[in-house]
């Protein structure tokens, strides 16, 4: 298993984000030589984890619970397949591009070290918005409907990431699962529980304690509701 390339992104201004600010750093680009990675501070304030990384709306993005967001190349290169395009490592916005690694088949809690130093710990997965529709249509894909496309979709949504043990990281790094908790919710099941099958999200709640603010509000908002 393989840290293929990190990626950041420098802040722009675009007409595609609904970002307070009018602004995104989605368009991410490998960076060459190690790269820090390290706690951003709490959700809704710190932005992301990776050293030179813009992060914008922090509603949604970035913080402790969301610091890195990895993507596997493995579904970057069946989105390449089924849209007719190119997709470089950062395509879709992931700091941490992979290879060999089950992202979406990985436990919430599930921690893993990443060359020397780094531990990252996953968190949940990525919930598709309009700013991720815009940013492929601004490099010329057709990604008509593409949010319900890429939350129906079958190779899943990545993962998020909080940093357990900060350090330096760079291309051609091993990743190593170093942890593995006692329950059986994936970044691909509490995906799904979030967006196409949300009588599932009580299920999800087993692994509460590691889960990231949002599905965490989000899952337990469901259970009260139909525990009531």
């Amino acid at each position: 298993m393989t840290l293929l390339s990190v990626n950041a992104g420098r802040a722009k201004n675009v007409g595609y984000t609904d970002s307070p600010a009018g602004r995104t750093g989605i368009d991410k680009r490998p960076v060459d030589g190690p790269v820090r990675i390290q706690s951003p501070g709490p959700t809704g304030v710190g932005a992301s984890g990776v050293a030179g990384d813009d992060v914008c709306d922090l509603r949604f993005h970035g913080g402790a619970d969301r610091a890195v967001y990895a993507f596997a190349r493995e579904d970057l290169d069946r989105w390449e397949r089924e849209l007719g395009h190119e997709l470089a490592n950062g395509s879709f916005g992931e700091n941490l591009t992979t290879s060999g690694v089950d992202v979406n088949g990985a436990l919430i809690g599930e921690r893993w070290r990443i060359g020397e130093d780094v531990v990252v710990e996953v968190t949940g997965g990525r919930i598709p918005c309009r700013t991720f529709q815009g940013h492929l249509e601004e490099r010329g894909i057709d990604s008509r409907g593409w949010v319900k496309r890429f939350t129906r979709t079958e190779a899943g949504p990545g993962a998020l990431l909080r940093v357990i043990e900060p350090g330096e990281v760079r291309a051609g790094d091993p990743v190593t699962v170093v942890h593995r908790p006692d329950h059986a919710v994936t970044v691909a099941f509490l995906h799904r529980a979030a967006t196409t099958e949300r009588h599932r999200l009580a299920e999800t709640l087993v692994a509460a304690e590691w889960m990231e603010s949002g599905l965490l509000d989000l899952a337990r908002a469901y259970a009260e509701k139909y525990a009531g």
